[in-house]
């Protein structure tokens, strides 16, 4: 019988249950692509962090200025075409995200908008993670944004990123993910986040591409298993591992140099109906 893990909550048990019920199992040796970090039942917001420093041995790097979610633009291994045309604001943004602040507005599709409420009644305010707002704001809220690093002791080496996400009016955690790049089977380069979970994580892989105006277009979409895309992982009652891909729920977010300032673009949607968009107003700290 292939069963989640009974000694949690039974909303994650149930949601792990579908997922071992309609994803595949896998062997975390075949698929390095999509592995990464797992939540412990009962941990919340960024207890992860601290698991992980503790399990690996590894030092925790906090308010510390001018680190970025990638380390180069480079890891993203575009041509010498790409790279010359897309926007050095945009790079810059993602080399030193610390050094940036963000705000954002959020328009939910009337449709999707009770789903959204009750995620975050069963869910997300539960393991505050994923508390996407639910109300649309047509003006911007203020995110506290914070890139947390775990790096080796010795000879300090970045071996986790964490991009921390806050509300700066309630201190919810709206995302709270581990973001790295990946290689597909198809050996395609793309970006990945992994938001841990109770036994499990949600995963995000993003395939990049530059536009004609040196925009950075991120999209998480594909056809099949193995392909960019939304993807849950879990960890069964008898350590196996389980994945479900959600061929469904797509996501496109597109980043933007307006003059001096950035914007960014994210639409989610599923089975191509739009569920909720977000707008991002991107900015130097300090800045007006």
């Amino acid at each position: 019988m292939k069963l989640a893990s009974p000694k949690q909550n039974f909303q994650d048990w149930f949601t792990q249950q579908w997922a071992i019920f309609w994803g595949k199992e896998i062997e975390s040796n075949d698929v390095p692509w999509l592995m990464g970090a797992f939540g412990k039942p009962g941990a919340k917001a960024d207890d992860f962090i601290h698991e992980i420093a503790k399990d690996k041995v590894l030092e925790i790097e906090r308010n510390t200025a001018s680190n970025g979610l990638l380390a180069s633009i480079q890891d993203l291994n575009f041509s010498s075409e790409e790279y010359n045309r897309l926007s050095k604001n945009v790079v810059d943004f993602y080399e030193k995200t610390a050094d940036y602040e963000l705000s954002f507005a959020v328009k939910w599709n009337p449709f999707f908008k009770f789903f959204g409420k009750l995620i975050n009644y069963l869910f997300s305010n539960r393991i505050n993670q994923l508390n996407v707002p639910t109300n649309n704001f047509e003006s911007s809220n203020q995110i506290k944004s914070e890139i947390i690093r775990l790096v080796n002791p010795e000879s300090k080496e970045v071996k986790y990123t964490v991009w921390y996400r806050t509300f700066e009016s309630t201190q919810q955690v709206l995302y709270s993910g581990i973001y790295s790049t990946c290689e597909l089977p198809s050996g395609k380069t793309c970006i990945k986040a992994v938001f841990p979970l109770p036994n499990g994580n949600a995963t995000v892989i993003m395939t990049p591409s530059v536009g004609v105006n040196g925009e950075l277009l991120l999209i998480s979409s594909g056809k099949k298993f193995g392909d960019a895309g939304f993807y849950f992982l879990l960890n069964d009652s008898k350590g196996r591992f389980w994945s479900q891909y959600i061929r469904s729920f797509q996501d496109r977010l597109i980043v933007s140099s307006v003059g001096e300032k950035l914007v960014a673009t994210q639409k989610l949607t599923l089975w191509n109906l739009r569920v909720l968009e977000f707008q991002y107003e991107i900015k130097r700290k300090g800045e007006d």
